[in-house]
């Protein structure tokens, strides 16, 4: 197991994607993972809406805009899983990264600062995926589809944000990182 204290356990995306597309089972627990993410981000975002922003708002709209494009990655993973034989059924597990930036959420910006934080993590991620030609083409195909709805995510975060909340909220995204063990 990674000593994720230590910067030089850490790993990048690439590092990661390249030991995990080669080992069944944990690529297998990815694609769970991955699953769960989607389905789960979606109740996050719809929370955070909730919670934050005025209904009928831009900032409303928004945010339901990218929780129903998170439900459509859900589904889409979902067919991944159900190709290779699994259900995609799997949604309790210990949520590390949520764990270490969640309490930074104190209103709309905060929220959305750790939204645009995620989704720039998750973007190194789809990236290395999308752009792996060794990479199964049905795991390929869908990652590049999810892509520029991503794209969107982090951006459209970074817009109902402010550079102090980002700033603010900035070291509790480290943390969730180190706990991943993906460096900074």
């Amino acid at each position: 197991m990674k000593n994720t204290n230590d910067v030089e356990d850490l790993r990048t995306s690439e590092t990661w994607w390249a030991d995990i597309k080669t080992h069944r089972v944990a690529f297998e627990a990815w694609l769970h993972d991955q699953y769960r993410g989607e389905v789960t981000a979606a109740a996050r975002i719809e929370a955070l809406r909730d919670a934050f922003a005025e209904p009928g708002t831009h900032a409303a709209r928004v945010l339901t805009s990218i929780a129903d494009q998170e439900r459509t990655h859900a589904r889409w993973i979902a067919e991944l899983l159900v190709a290779r034989g699994l259900a995609p059924g799997r949604l309790d597990a210990e949520e590390r990264y949520w764990k270490q930036t969640l309490p930074a959420v104190v209103d709309l910006e905060t929220g959305a600062a750790i939204g645009a934080h995620a989704e720039n993590m998750r973007l190194e991620r789809i990236e290395a995926i999308a752009g792996d030609d060794a990479a199964e083409p049905d795991v390929r195909a869908v990652f590049r589809r999810i892509l520029p709805q991503e794209r969107f995510h982090a951006r459209a975060f970074r817009s109902l944000t402010t550079a102090a909340a980002m700033e603010k909220t900035a070291r509790a995204h480290e943390l969730g990182r180190r706990v991943l063990g993906l460096a900074p």
